[in-house]
């Protein structure tokens, strides 16, 4: 699936050690649902009493499991979370449907619960009906086997054109009582979410009710995996469940029903800055990327048009092959700052590449030296910063370069 022979640049060299979270367990296999020789299904098992809250594809193409998230998430609870790679069981008609049921009903009968506590995700090539038999029969025994200490081993069974799994862990306090934040996603291509991203999966031993939980998600969603993009194609895939277990009650900590408690203060930080690292994350995995861009806007008339305008430049490609070929061409950012659709000043525009003013009120900036900025963009990481001198309100959005191997991954995707 797409022939990707170097990893991301910013691939680390060890991945960060995620701590286990009382109330979930996981187990991985290898299905064999469209690779060979790599796990391909991951369960996560909760324990009873996990609150869930989650986001969801905007797509009007959404694929069947989105949509059966969406019906299970109005109970607010989860036992077993399913995913698998390889298939994204997308646009498969009453198939998908079928695909869904068999996973669902075979995870309750492992679980022990209702369809309704059941979570289901898959991601992978779309229009190919799932054959959810080859997997199916072995949801009960990944159940019974599953074990605390196997974050990596699921960050890794999702993956499909990742070079690395992507993974973070934070800790708050709620009361005197610390609680973890374990997370992991997915995504390489087709990246430009839209209420979730790609496939992301955030848990925690947190007591805190579905309602909470979900306003908590709801709030950092915007400034984290919906400012991150890599080529503005937004998949029928998209998920991002965040479960709470509830163990932390066992240590002491009082169940939380409200999202604006000041006792989810700190709890709440940590979970915004967990999300923007793994967004960031996803962004520097982009696929074939040479470098990891963050666009700053500022100077906008409010913050939604800041981040229609980062959006702009962020999904231009004319742009973004510039940046590839390290091009400081402040031209295609003018340019794709006039299309978002949004007020700008072109008489009182400005625009940086990283300390670098190129361009200031509507011209370019006396000070601007082509070999200066060049070597700049020699850097695996650029900051472009626009002024559009309309208003005070600013945002941001990372994302990526378009390179020639982005292009060779994706033509030979199916192959």
């Amino acid at each position: 699936m797409g022939k990707i022979t170097t990893r991301s640049p910013f691939a680390p060299d060890s991945l960060p050690a995620l701590p286990p979270i009382a109330g979930v367990r996981f187990a991985t296999a290898e299905a064999g649902i469209r690779y060979k020789d790599r796990t391909d299904l991951m369960v996560a098992v909760l324990d009873e009493g996990t609150s869930v809250a989650g986001v969801f594809t905007q797509s009007k193409t959404a694929s069947a499991p989105v949509l059966a998230c969406r019906k299970h998430l109005k109970k607010g609870s989860a036992r077993l979370l399913v995913v698998n790679s390889g298939n994204a069981n997308a646009f498969t008609g009453k198939k998908g449907r079928e695909a869904v049921d068999i996973t669902v009903d075979a995870a309750a009968k492992a679980a022990d619960c209702g369809r309704h506590d059941v979570f289901v995700a898959s991601t992978g090539v779309i229009g190919e009906p799932l054959d959810a038999e080859k997997f199916a029969h072995l949801l009960d025994g990944l159940t019974k086997a599953a074990v605390p200490d196997a974050f990596e081993a699921g960050a890794r069974a999702i993956m499909t054109t990742d070079t690395y799994p992507k993974v973070a862990t934070r800790t708050a306090l709620i009361g005197d009582v610390e609680v973890t934040i374990n997370g992991f996603c997915k995504g390489a291509g087709m990246i430009a979410p839209d209420m979730a991203t790609m496939l992301a999966f955030i848990f925690t031993d947190a007591h805190i009710a579905p309602k909470a939980l979900q306003a908590l998600l709801d709030a950092h969603v915007e400034t984290t995996f919906n400012a991150m993009t890599v080529d503005g194609d937004t998949s029928t895939s998209d998920t991002c469940l965040l479960f709470a277990t509830g163990d932390a009650s066992a240590r002491g900590q009082e169940p939380v029903t409200k999202a604006d408690s000041k006792k989810l203060k700190a709890f709440s930080a940590a979970l915004h800055d967990l999300m923007a690292d793994l967004a960031i994350q996803v962004a520097k995995d982009g696929e074939g990327l040479s470098k990891f861009v963050t666009f700053v806007v500022e100077g906008a008339e409010s913050e939604k048009a800041a981040r229609r305008i980062a959006m702009s430049c962020a999904n231009s490609p004319i742009l973004k092959t510039a940046i590839a070929g390290e091009d400081p061409n402040w031209g295609r950012v003018v340019m794709a700052v006039g299309k978002s659709g949004e007020a700008a000043d072109r008489d009182k525009l400005s625009i940086w590449f990283g300390e670098h003013c190129v361009a200031r009120e509507g011209e370019r900036a006396a000070e601007y030296d082509e070999a200066t900025v060049a070597a700049y963009m020699k850097n695996r990481e650029i900051v472009i910063r626009i002024d559009a001198g309309v208003g005070r309100a600013s945002s941001h959005v990372w994302t990526c370069d378009l390179t020639h191997d982005y292009v060779s991954i994706n033509a030979d995707y199916r192959s």
